[in-house]
């Protein structure tokens, strides 16, 4: 383990890990820490530098999540971001409260403007953009601070106390949206906390297989939920580096997949030194989402189902209450989860196994949970994996059923496929592909009046939808060319049965998610 550590305080925030990302980045090692276990980790560990993330919550309220103040006489350097400055101020004698619609509510990209001499933003021009997401503000700030920064809104959108080495700034320097973002974060780690910058990918892959080996035991067996996607493809080689054939993968096709991609799943792991089995799965799963059109309950059915049919393999290939379940959960996965005290955004399958399933193990197993999707393709090239499968295109667990707006149906599902494989086809003969983080076709239940052959339809709707990112936290809509958008418009409705309509989606995340459901 490297001696330079940062520590991320997580007060609910949705983008906690998006900030321990950053740090990473700078080649610096740090974990994330619930806020009510916060000083007990502190202590045992004394870090070079200490993050109070953002939350959803007023400082004010007294139900608000808080810190022991001795955090601030411990010398160890705070940067508090958004409801983490503000509980800066709270603590140290300023006053924060409720912004008037006249006043510093500030939302979405902000013209911003700097003191430079502030170390926080040094190097940095004197005026740039900032990713403001808050309704509280810093009335009064606290004796020993200045003011580092400031809008046109709000004359409080940075303080620092720099004898002290405390720092806080009202906007999201982790997100895209803000500028010079990555920049700030990097003048804290080396210009405030004097970090060496020594951790690669290479010390989590290294340290991580340690870890899995020494969890898992000599004997110990693994059932890995593998969907065939880049985060578990990922997770097999790492389980498979760690114990080897006590790894045994199992692949459910729930009839939701892409056109032909359980066929091609199964193929590319043919080719593997692995236990790999296939569930098909397809009458089992579209029986119990059978007329279920809200997508929180389609996300719980799903999960649920996962869970039994992994139990239920574990029977048949003889896993014991002493082994493991494996899934290739991610960050983002995580957090929008609602996991601690952030909101729930929208459950994700691998995170709602029942608790009997959960029961039947020893443990699940999740040791990619807090990367994020580029930094998992980075993990697979140092454990040599193909460029082919280390790049391959998201797919959700759910798969269909959460792009496929109202009830599900076999009908629905091939439809979508068909839709759906036309416009990947059709990205792919622009060779556009590198381009687009994640594109697909969506099939809403908005239904309208058509005309084809000089008579009356009435038909469905299909949504395009294609975003370019790094983290799946932050995204922004992708600009297709219109003459790739006419081709998939004209091959879909002549080519699929009961569309009439395609539609493009032009919103970025947030305020939207990347998928629909």
């Amino acid at each position: 383990m490297t001696q330079d550590r940062i520590l991320v305080l997580d007060f609910g925030g949705q983008y906690n890990q998006l900030i321990a990302r950053r740090v990473r980045e700078c080649n610096v090692y740090c974990e994330v820490v619930p806020y009510k276990k916060a000083m007990q980790r502190i202590r045992e560990v004394t870090p070079q530098g200490i993050i109070f993330t953002g939350g959803p919550n007023s400082v004010y309220d007294p139900q608000s999540p808080q810190i022991d103040p001795e955090v601030f006489s411990m010398g160890i350097p705070i940067l508090g971001i958004c409801y983490g400055c503000q509980l800066i101020a709270h603590n140290l004698g300023g006053r924060v409260t409720a912004a008037t619609d006249s006043s510093a509510r500030e939302y979405g990209k902000t013209e911003t403007y700097f003191d430079t001499n502030c170390r926080l933003f040094r190097g940095l021009p004197e005026k740039s953009v900032t990713w403001m997401s808050h309704g509280d503000y810093m009335e009064k700030v606290p004796d020993g601070f200045r003011l580092a920064a400031h809008s046109d809104a709000c004359p409080t959108v940075a303080i620092c106390d720099e004898s002290r080495g405390l720092y806080g700034v009202q906007f999201h320097p982790e997100v895209n949206h803000t500028a010079y973002g990555a920049a700030m974060i990097h003048n804290f780690l080396y210009e405030v906390c004097g970090v060496h910058g020594d951790w690669t990918m290479r010390d989590f892959c290294k340290e991580t297989i340690a870890s899995l080996r020494e969890t898992i035991g000599e004997k110990g067996r693994v059932l890995l939920a593998l969907s065939g996607g880049v985060d578990s493809s990922v997770l097999a080689a790492l389980l498979g580096e760690a114990i080897g054939h006590r790894l045994t993968c199992v692949f459910v096709d729930h009839g939701l997949m892409r056109l032909d991609e359980g066929d091609e799943v199964e193929a590319a792991f043919a080719k593997w030194d692995v236990n790999f089995v296939r569930v098909n799965a397809e009458d089992r799963f579209l029986g119990k989402l059978a007329g279920v059109e809200d997508p929180q309950t389609k996300r719980k059915i799903i999960g649920a189902e996962f869970g039994y049919v992994f139990r239920d393999e574990a029977d048949r290939f003889g896993i014991t209450q002493e082994d493991f379940l494996a899934q290739g959960t991610i960050y983002p996965d995580v957090i929008e989860s609602g996991e601690g005290d952030a909101d729930v955004i929208k459950s994700h399958h691998n995170r709602l196994l029942p608790p009997q399933v959960i029961a039947r193990f020893k443990g699940v197993l999740e040791p990619l949970r807090l990367l994020f999707k580029d930094e998992v393709r980075e993990l697979g090239r140092e454990l040599g994996l193909p460029e082919y499968l280390v790049s391959r295109q998201p797919f959700p667990g759910p798969g269909l059923a959460i792009r496929i707006l109202g009830d599900v149906t076999k009908e629905k599902a091939d439809t979508l496929r068909q839709a759906d494989f036309i416009f990947r086809d059709e990205v792919a003969k622009a060779g556009l592909e590198k381009q687009m983080s994640q594109y697909f076709a969506v099939l809403t239940n908005a239904r309208s009046v058509g005309v084809m052959g000089d008579g009356r339809t009435y038909g469905y709707t299909i949504a395009l939808r294609s975003v370019t990112t790094t983290d799946f936290m932050t995204a922004d809509w992708t600009r297709i060319p219109y003459e790739v958008l006419d081709r998939v418009s004209v091959r879909i409705v002549n080519e699929v049965p009961h569309i009439n309509r395609i539609v493009y989606d032009i919103t970025s995340k947030p305020p939207a998610t990347v998928e629909w459901e």
